[in-house]
């Protein structure tokens, strides 16, 4: 059995729920450096960030294609469903290049031994990580 998707030429997209599409653009193109690919009449805009692609959408009701399902940003960011995990050489240099540029972060980093990381959000709730394996 093959381990293959079914078809060639497959890019994965991660949708991101988010309250505000502009603020959170703004947010992964200046503070986390991602390219903005496309716009979508102010709901909903694509970015490709470290060779991936990240759909940024207003939440909404149900459709024909998924007539049971409700898209809604995060209601209390401190529970979370999922999160992004950055793997970065240098944890610390990486906090503050971040900082620097408006990201909060929850704490500074914390070395957990063979691992440093660190957690922040984006302007909706999600919850973001930086960590250094060493």
């Amino acid at each position: 059995m093959s381990s293959e998707f079914p078809v060639e030429g497959v890019e994965l997209t991660l949708l991101l729920v988010v309250d505000d599409v502009a603020a959170s653009v703004t947010f992964y193109t200046e503070v986390l450096g991602a390219r903005l690919y496309r716009e979508y009449g102010g709901d909903s805009a694509v970015i490709h960030f470290q060779g991936n692609w990240l759909l940024l959408v207003t939440g909404g009701g149900p459709t024909p294609g998924k007539p049971t399902v409700t898209f809604a940003a995060p209601d209390d960011p401190d529970r979370v469903s999922h999160q992004l995990t950055m793997r970065v050489p240098d944890c610390r240099a990486a906090y503050e290049v971040l900082r620097s540029r408006g990201a909060r972060f929850l704490a500074p980093p914390v070395d957990r031994g063979g691992e440093i990381r660190a957690f922040f959000r984006d302007p909706s709730g999600h919850l973001l990580e930086i960590s250094e394996v060493y």
